[in-house]
C-alpha cells in the first residue's frame, strides 16, 4: 500500500474487489447516477461500462494491473495499467461521482504515471477516449496528454462495451511522454 499527501491509499486490485470496482466503474460512467460527475457517457452510450468477468480479467492478466485509490477505507477511484514494451497503458479510469471536481482524478492519474515509469520503465503513457467527449479529452490535454489523431472504431454491436446512441464513436488515441 502507497498512502499520499492527499489521503489516498493506493494499491492492486484483488478478487475481492470486482463487485465493488464493477459498482465505482458503472457509477461513473452510466445511469443518472454517473450524472452527479462530469465523466457520464449516459448521453452517448446505454448499457454497461464494464462487468465482473471484464474487471477481473485486467486484474489476472499477465502485465496488467487495476489501481485502486481508497480514502479512509472507501474506494473511490480505479484505473488499469498494462505494460506494453516501452509503453504502458492506462484505461478503465474511474472516480466516483460524488468525488469528481476535487482534484482526485489528477492525483489517481499522476499515481499511474509514477508507477508506469518507476515500474516498468515506460517513456510513454498511451490511452484511448471516446473521439466526442471534448471536455474529458481537454482535461488530460491538461495534464500533458497531446491528441495523434489515430483512431480505431468503437466496436458497435459488442454490447460489453455499451449500447451507442450515435453514430459517430470511436476511439482517438493520447499520448504523453512521462519523462
Amino acid at each position: 500500500m502507497d498512502t499520499t499527501a492527499t489521503g489516498l491509499t493506493f494499491r492492486d486490485a484483488t478478487d475481492a474487489d470486482v463487485d465493488a470496482l464493477v459498482t465505482l466503474i458503472e457509477s461513473a460512467y452510466r445511469g443518472e447516477s454517473s450524472r452527479r460527475g462530469w465523466t457520464t457517457e449516459a448521453d452517448i452510450l446505454d448499457g454497461q461500462r464494464t462487468d465482473p468477468q471484464g474487471v477481473l480479467e485486467v486484474i489476472k492478466a499477465p502485465g496488467s494491473r487495476l489501481l485502486t485509490a481508497e480514502r479512509d477505507g472507501r474506494l473511490v477511484a480505479c484505473c488499469q495499467l498494462e505494460h506494453r514494451g516501452d509503453h504502458a497503458y492506462f484505461g478503465m479510469f474511474a472516480v466516483s461521482p460524488t468525488e469528481q471536481g476535487a482534484g482526485l482524478g489528477k492525483a489517481v492519474l499522476a499515481e499511474a504515471e509514477r508507477q508506469a515509469r518507476e515500474s516498468w520503465g515506460a517513456a510513454e503513457m498511451h490511452m484511448t477516449v471516446i473521439s466526442v467527449r471534448d471536455d474529458l479529452i481537454a482535461w488530460y490535454e491538461r495534464r500533458g496528454y497531446r491528441r495523434t489523431g489515430r483512431t480505431t472504431p468503437f466496436p458497435y454491436g459488442d454490447e460489453r462495451f455499451g449500447i451507442p446512441r450515435r453514430p459517430d464513436l470511436r476511439f482517438e488515441l493520447l499520448v504523453k511522454e512521462l519523462a
